[in-house]
C-alpha cells in the first residue's frame, strides 16, 4: 500500500504537469513503467484508491478559456504493448486499425452546416471552448453539406516538419518546445487565435459521435461519411485476426517517416452495434483498445556531457554516447534536460546506459546500468568562464551561468531591443546578432546605429552581401524615427512590457528625463506599477552606465508623439481588462490599441481601479469574472462595449 500511494502521487503529479500545465517532468518510458507497476499492485491487492490514475481520467484545465461539460464523457482507452494480445482482443471480429495521434483531442459540433463549437477534451467531463481557435486550424471545413446536428471527435496536431521550423527560429535552447504535443496544446488553447493560426494546427477526425437522422452499421461507413464532408480522417485500415500483425508491422515501418506525431495505434471493432453491446468500465470503453509501441532499447556507453549555455543563463546538459541504431536511424546524443535528471540517473562518463526513442522519434536515456554518479558539474560557464550555480526552479534543479555579461545572455537583450514592439529593426535575427557580437561590431545598443563603419566586413561575412547589408542599414535608419514608449520597452527594464512602457510615456508627457529622475515612491503611485516595478525602474535608471547609454541613444533617435484622443470620457483615463476570445476584433491587441488611442489603459488583472471587464462569456466562472463580481466591476460583452463605451452602431 505504501508503494501504491507513492506511485499514485508520482503519476498524478506527472499527469497534472503534462495535461494541465504543458510541462513534462518524466519520460513516457518512465510513466508507462510506473503505471504498469501500479496496475499489477492493484490487481494483486484487489484495492484501487479513489485518486488512482487507473480510474481517474485527467485534470481540469487551469487557464481562463470558457469551460463546458461534454454531452457524453470522453473516456481513455485501455492499452497493451503486446501485438498478439491485440490480435486476441480482436478475436473473430473485423476491426479498424489506425494511428493513435499525439496531440490534443477536440470535439467539434456543426449546426446548419456550419462550425458551431469546438471544445477540448479537458478532464473528460469538462473541456475548454476554443471555437475561435478551431476556425483557424489548417484543414477544418467551416461549412459542410450536412445541415443536421453533427458531433465528431478528432486530434489537433502540429506536424514534425512545422514543429522543427518553429523551433529553428528559437535560438535559446531552454526556450525551444520539447515536443510537438506540448507546442500543439499551447497553440490550441491560446486566448489569441492569431497565434494559433501561425502554428499550422491540423485536425484529424477519429470518431463520429452523432449525425442526426443518419444511421451507420460500421465504423468504416462513418469515416467515409466524414471524408465526403471534407474532413481529414486518421489513417485507418480494415483488419482481422489473419492480417492484423502484418498491418501493425507496416505501421511500425511507416512511423519513421510519418510527419504527424503518433504514440501508438488504436484498434476499434468495425461493427458498431457489437462494440456498443460490450458496454464500458469506469474508465475504458470496451469497443476500442490502444496499442503502444514496445520501445526499442539499446545499450551504449556515455562518452561525454556537452553543456550548452543559453540566453537566459540556463546551461543544458546533452549526453554524447557511442552511436547505436534505433528505429532505423543512428543515434549518438540525447538531451538530459536538467541537473535533477542527471542526478536521478547517477550519470558518469564511461557508464553503460540504455537509450530509446520516445514515440519512436526523440532519443532519451532510459536507464543507467552502472550508476557511478561521478559526473562533474561544471563550475564555470563553457561560453564565458563565469561562475555557475545550481538553482531550484519548480520541481527541477538546473545549472545557470551567473555572469551578467556572458555573451550568450547578451543575445537576449539585443534581440529584445530590435524586436517588432521595440525598435523594430528587420534583418537583425538572433543568429546575425550573435555573429556581429562575436565579431565585435556590436557591444552596446548604440553600436547598432553605426554598423555602417563595418560595411566591408559585413558584406564579406558568409550569408551576407551588398543587398543584405543595404537592407539592414535602411532598417536601422528607419528605426531612428520612433516614440519614447518603444525605447522604454527596448531597454529591457525588468518587468516592463509594452503596456507599462506606454503608461510611463504618457504619465511623464513623453519626457525621458522625468522618468530618469523619478523616485521609487513617485513611480509606485502610478496606477498599475506597484512597488516591485517601481523599484526595478528606479534601480535601472540609477545605474550610471545605463543612464549614459540612454542619453547616447536619445541623441541617435527622433521621437514622435502618439496622438491620443481624450474626448471619450467613458474611456479616457479609465482602465479596462480584456479576456477570452473576440469576434468583432481580430485579436485583443486590436481592441487594446483602440482603447489606448482614446487615452484609456488595458491591464492584465482585475482590481478596484478597473472600469469594466470585457468578456464575451459574461456568465463564466473564470477567475477574472469571479474577481469582477466580488469587486462590483461591470462585466460587458464585446458588443456591449462597442455600443456603450465606444458609442458605435453595430447593427
Amino acid at each position: 500500500m505504501d508503494r501504491m500511494r507513492e506511485l499514485i502521487d508520482k503519476l498524478n503529479e506527472a499527469s497534472r504537469a503534462y495535461y494541465a500545465e504543458d510541462r513534462e517532468i518524466m519520460s513516457n518510458y518512465e510513466y508507462d513503467a510506473l503505471y504498469d507497476e501500479l496496475v499489477r499492485l492493484e490487481q494483486e491487492t484487489g484495492i484501487t484508491m479513489s485518486d488512482s490514475p487507473t480510474v481517474n481520467v485527467g485534470y481540469e484545465s487551469v487557464d481562463e478559456l470558457p469551460k463546458e461539460r461534454h454531452e457524453s464523457p470522453m473516456l481513455s482507452l485501455n492499452k497493451t504493448k503486446d501485438r498478439e494480445e491485440l490480435r486476441d482482443w480482436l478475436g473473430d471480429q473485423t476491426g479498424l486499425l489506425s494511428w493513435k495521434l499525439d496531440g490534443l483531442t477536440i470535439v467539434l459540433t456543426y449546426e446548419n452546416g456550419e462550425l458551431y463549437k469546438a471544445v477540448t477534451r479537458g478532464n473528460g467531463e469538462i473541456g475548454e471552448v476554443i471555437t475561435a481557435n478551431a476556425r483557424v486550424f489548417k484543414n477544418i471545413p467551416h461549412k459542410i453539406s450536412f445541415t443536421d446536428h453533427l458531433v465528431l471527435r478528432g486530434e489537433a496536431v502540429i506536424k514534425y516538419s512545422d514543429f522543427e521550423k518553429i523551433n529553428a527560429e528559437i535560438e535559446d535552447v531552454d526556450a525551444k518546445y520539447k515536443n510537438p504535443r506540448n507546442l500543439c496544446s499551447g497553440s490550441v488553447r491560446q486566448l489569441n487565435n492569431e497565434i494559433t493560426a501561425k502554428r499550422n494546427v491540423y485536425f484529424y477526425a477519429f470518431n463520429l459521435v452523432e449525425a442526426q437522422n443518419r444511421d451507420f452499421a460500421y465504423r468504416r461507413e462513418q469515416f467515409e461519411f466524414l471524408k465526403k464532408l471534407g474532413f481529414d480522417v486518421v489513417e485507418y485500415h480494415s483488419v482481422d485476426k489473419t492480417s492484423i500483425l502484418d498491418r501493425i508491422e507496416k505501421f511500425a515501418m511507416d512511423i519513421a517517416d510519418y510527419d504527424v506525431p503518433s504514440d501508438g495505434l488504436v484498434l476499434t471493432y468495425d461493427d458498431i452495434a457489437y462494440g456498443r453491446n460490450l458496454g464500458r468500465t469506469a474508465k475504458f470503453p470496451r469497443d476500442s483498445i490502444a496499442f503502444k509501441w514496445q520501445d526499442e532499447i539499446r545499450e551504449t556507453v556515455l562518452r561525454e556531457i556537452e553543456w550548452s549555455p543559453s540566453r537566459t543563463g540556463l546551461i543544458n546538459p546533452v549526453a554524447i554516447f557511442d552511436p547505436v541504431e534505433l528505429e532505423g536511424t543512428t543515434v549518438s546524443r540525447a538531451s538530459v534536460h536538467n541537473i535533477s535528471i542527471v542526478e536521478g540517473l547517477k550519470l558518469g562518463i564511461g557508464d553503460r546506459i540504455t537509450v530509446y526513442k520516445a514515440n519512436m522519434i526523440i532519443p532519451q536515456i532510459a536507464e543507467n546500468l552502472d550508476k557511478s554518479g561521478d559526473l562533474r558539474i561544471p563550475e564555470v560557464c563553457p561560453c564565458c568562464g563565469g561562475r555557475t550555480e545550481i538553482r531550484q526552479i519548480a520541481e527541477a534543479r538546473s545549472l545557470y551561468c551567473t555572469n551578467t555579461e556572458c555573451p550568450a545572455k547578451m543575445i537576449k537583450a539585443f534581440s529584445l531591443f530590435v524586436s517588432r514592439d521595440a525598435m523594430n529593426i528587420d534583418g537583425l535575427s538572433d543568429a546575425t546578432l550573435e555573429k556581429f557580437i562575436a565579431e565585435g561590431y556590436i557591444r552596446s545598443f548604440d553600436d547598432i546605429y553605426h554598423l555602417d563603419r563595418y560595411e566591408d566586413e559585413i558584406t564579406g561575412l558568409e550569408g551576407f552581401g551588398k543587398k543584405s547589408y543595404d537592407n539592414l542599414i535602411n532598417a536601422v535608419e528607419t528605426s531612428r524615427t520612433t516614440n519614447l514608449a518603444r525605447l522604454i520597452y527596448a531597454l529591457g527594464i525588468p518587468g516592463i512590457g509594452v503596456a507599462n512602457a506606454k503608461v510611463l510615456d504618457r504619465f511623464y508627457d513623453h519626457d525621458m528625463s522625468k522618468i530618469m529622475e523619478a523616485s521609487a515612491e513617485e513611480l509606485s503611485a502610478i496606477e498599475g506599477m506597484g512597488d516591485v516595478l517601481a523599484g526595478a525602474i528606479n534601480s535601472f535608471m540609477s545605474d550610471e552606465r545605463k543612464r549614459e547609454l540612454i542619453i547616447t541613444l536619445m541623441s541617435e533617435l527622433r521621437f514622435e508623439e502618439s496622438e491620443v484622443n481624450t474626448d471619450n470620457d467613458k474611456i479616457s483615463g479609465k482602465t479596462f481588462v480584456i479576456t477570452g476570445s473576440l469576434v468583432r476584433y481580430t485579436n485583443r491587441d486590436e481592441l487594446k490599441a483602440e482603447i489606448e488611442a482614446l487615452n484609456g489603459k488595458v491591464a492584465g488583472t482585475v482590481s478596484n481601479n478597473t472600469a469594466a471587464l470585457i468578456n464575451n462569456d459574461v456568465t463564466s466562472n473564470s477567475s477574472k469574472n469571479k474577481k469582477a463580481k466580488e469587486l462590483g466591476i461591470p462585466i460587458v460583452s464585446e458588443e456591449d462595449f462597442i455600443k456603450e463605451y465606444l458609442g458605435k452602431d453595430i447593427s
